[in-house]
């Protein structure tokens, strides 16, 4: 008897217990529209495991892998390992030699459009560090909130601020003295750039366009060309026209591939209050790039035809620019940073290299007689240079 009533006070128990289980199971069950988080870390990056980032770690492939120790945090500075800028900043200074070339008197033989394309090369290298060395002391204090930028070496303290503005000096004694190879004119086209190179970081404070002001700093070498060769544009008014429609559309392909960059860092650009046109008109990028790539078109067409180019210059220029735009505003994922940083490496030399390999082309043409008759334009301008 005494057994049969505790079995049935256990089973009582028992009975009384299941629905508190079932509740309390229910209660750690997670609601439909609770966002679930994984409790092993070993799914997510390892820059974000434990709330922790990435430490610095040196290079160990790659030409900064080969410099001594002491030399890598001033080439991460200038970006040595990421030519890629130095390439964006040297194309329009090689897009006006050779849009120049044929406008000298006599035409500019290829010996020394060779080595007028090598001095800006050199400027190119020297002066883009540059530039990144001012715009890193300009964002000392905001390149740390950034994912992409926080290992820089002044961000990190690997550079005191005093350090990098000593460099910085000696790389604009050494971008002067490459300027001081050029025609004396050149000196006076060349020096007013450096307000723009020192104010641009400022941009990015102060408007949500700095894309513009970059692509004014950047664009600037498509004006050099054109006295390094002894085309005097106050005296040319072709000259002139296409030197400022050659300036016009580098302006616009700037702001085109640096909208592409900037949404790699839209997120970071938002939290640490860097403005961009990116997080003025995201939804509208493609939209603004197509007209940027059609403005860009346009004006280097204005920019031929201002000289009077030829059919190579409007098939091999333009025509590859168009395919390589449309192609590049069709294809780029802008909410994937790697589709992007692709787009933005090989787009310079998909839209670079064929406007520069149709230039050549141009050149080649006029030098070897290939256009007959030749061009009323460039006689036109030749007698004014001559006049």
């Amino acid at each position: 008897m005494i057994v049969c009533l505790s079995s049935l006070r256990l089973r009582a128990c028992r009975a009384s217990l299941r629905p508190l289980c079932l509740q309390r199971r229910l209660e750690a069950r997670p609601h439909p529209c609770t966002p679930i988080t994984c409790s092993s870390t070993s799914a997510l990056p390892t820059s974000r495991r434990h709330g922790q980032l990435e430490a610095y770690q040196p290079p160990t492939t790659g030409l900064l892998a080969h410099l001594p120790s002491a030399w890598v945090p001033y080439a991460e500075l200038i970006r040595l390992d990421k030519p890629t800028g130095t390439y964006y900043l040297y194309f329009p200074c090689l897009f006006s030699t050779l849009l120049a070339a044929p406008l000298a008197t006599p035409i500019a033989a290829p010996g020394t459009v060779l080595s007028t394309s090598a001095l800006f090369f050199g400027g190119a290298l020297i002066m883009r560090g540059a530039g990144c060395s001012i715009n890193d002391l300009w964002d000392r204090d905001l390149d740390p909130q950034v994912t992409r930028t926080r290992l820089r070496p002044i961000a990190r303290r690997a550079i005191s601020p005093r350090a990098a503005v000593v460099f910085t000096g000696a790389q604009l004694l050494v971008g002067l003295a490459i300027l001081l190879q050029f025609p004396a004119s050149c000196l006076y086209y060349g020096v007013p750039s450096l307000m723009l190179v020192a104010t641009y970081p400022l941009a990015k404070r102060v408007t949500y366009y700095p894309q513009v002001v970059l692509g004014l700093t950047f664009s600037w070498g498509a004006i050099m060309g054109f006295p390094a060769l002894g085309v005097d544009l106050l005296s040319s008014t072709p000259a002139l026209v296409a030197a400022g429609a050659l300036y016009a559309s580098n302006v616009a392909w700037t702001v085109l591939y640096d909208m592409i960059y900037a949404h790699m860092d839209v997120r970071d650009d938002a939290a640490a209050g860097i403005k961009s046109m990116v997080l003025r008109h995201e939804a509208d990028t493609k939209a603004i790039l197509t007209g940027l790539a059609a403005a860009q078109v346009g004006l280097l067409a204005v920019a031929g035809a201002a000289v009077g180019a030829g059919p190579v210059f409007y098939i091999g220029s333009c025509g590859s620019a168009v395919a390589a735009l449309g192609l590049m505003i069709h294809k780029v994922r802008l909410d994937d940073v790697a589709d992007c940083w692709w787009w933005f490496r090989y787009g310079c030399w998909f839209t670079g290299g064929g406007i520069a390999t149709g230039l050549l082309g141009e050149y080649l043409a006029q030098l070897l007689g290939l256009y007959e008759p030749p061009s009323p334009v460039l006689h036109a301008t030749a007698a004014e240079l001559r006049g």
